[in-house]
C-alpha cells in the first residue's frame, strides 16, 4: 500500500461559474469554468468530477484540457453520449456547476527523455494538450503531438509551419494552439479530412521523431498515450 500522502488537501469542491460553453460537431463540447482552486493545483493528467445538473448528483469524470492558474479557469473537452453529459451540454454561460478536483496521478516526464511523443484520440486529446502546454516553455523538452478523431476535430485545423522528419509534406493538418506554442502536431483520421494522416496507427510518426516507439538504449525518449475511449465507462472524459 502506498504511503504517499502528498495528494491530501489538494482536491477541492468548488461552485464553478460557466465562462463559456461551445458546441462542436460530433456531440463535442468545450466547457470553461471559473475554478481557481482547481486551476492552481491541476497537473497534466488530472481530471475533475463534474455534477452535470443538481438533479443528477452522480458526478461524471472529465479530463482537464487546459488551465490558467493566473486567471483561475479550467477547460474541459467532453462528448455528450449519455443522459448525464447530454444534460451537461445544456448548461449555459453564467450558470454554476459543482466540480471536485483535481483528481488523478499526473504524468511523469523524465529530463533524460527529451522528445516525448504525445498521442491522444477523441476525448483522449485533452491530457495530451494539457501536457504539451506545460512543456511548451521548458527548453529541456521537444514534444510532438499526434491527435486523432473520427468526427470533425473540435477546432479549426491549420496547416502546420513546423516540419517533422519522416512525415510527408501533404500531411500538414495541425492544431493551431500547438503550432502557436511552437510544438509540432499532426492530425490523423480515417474520415478523409484534408491533410490528415489517413490512418489511426499511433506508431506511424515515431520513426521520424524518436528512434523507436519506446526509445533506444540511450533512454532519451518516451511515448505517452491517452486512449481514444477515455470517455467510456467510468474513465475520465465524460462519456456517461
Amino acid at each position: 500500500m502506498s504511503t504517499d500522502k502528498s495528494h491530501r488537501d489538494t482536491i477541492f469542491l468548488e461552485d464553478a461559474e460557466i465562462l463559456s460553453h461551445d458546441a462542436f460537431d460530433g456531440e463535442q463540447h468545450i466547457l470553461r469554468l471559473q475554478a481557481p482552486e482547481c486551476a492552481s493545483s491541476a497537473k497534466p493528467g488530472s481530471f475533475v468530477h463534474v455534477q452535470c445538473t443538481p438533479s443528477r448528483p452522480l458526478r461524471r469524470p472529465i479530463s482537464i484540457m487546459r488551465v490558467s492558474p493566473s486567471s483561475g479557469w479550467v477547460e474541459l473537452l467532453y462528448k455528450a453520449v449519455g443522459e448525464g453529459t447530454r444534460l451537461l451540454s445544456e448548461r449555459k454561460q453564467g450558470e454554476i456547476i459543482s466540480i471536485m478536483g483535481p483528481i488523478g496521478t499526473p504524468f511523469l516526464v523524465h529530463q533524460e527523455r527529451s522528445r516525448p511523443l504525445l498521442i491522444g484520440g477523441g476525448v483522449g486529446m485533452p491530457p495530451m494538450i494539457f501536457l504539451a502546454e506545460a512543456l511548451a516553455d521548458n527548453p529541456t523538452y521537444r514534444p510532438m503531438a499526434i491527435l486523432g478523431s473520427e468526427v470533425p476535430f473540435p477546432f479549426q485545423a491549420t496547416t502546420s509551419e513546423i516540419p517533422v522528419p519522416g512525415i510527408a509534406g501533404n500531411v500538414s493538418a495541425a492544431m493551431p494552439l500547438l503550432d502557436g506554442w511552437g510544438i509540432p502536431s499532426r492530425l490523423a483520421s480515417l474520415q478523409g479530412f484534408d491533410h490528415c494522416h489517413q490512418a489511426m496507427s499511433p506508431t506511424w510518426p515515431a520513426s521520424g521523431w524518436i528512434p523507436g516507439p519506446r526509445e533506444s538504449a540511450a533512454g532519451r525518449d518516451i511515448l505517452l498515450r491517452s486512449p481514444s475511449n477515455a470517455g467510456s465507462g467510468s474513465r475520465p472524459g465524460g462519456g456517461i
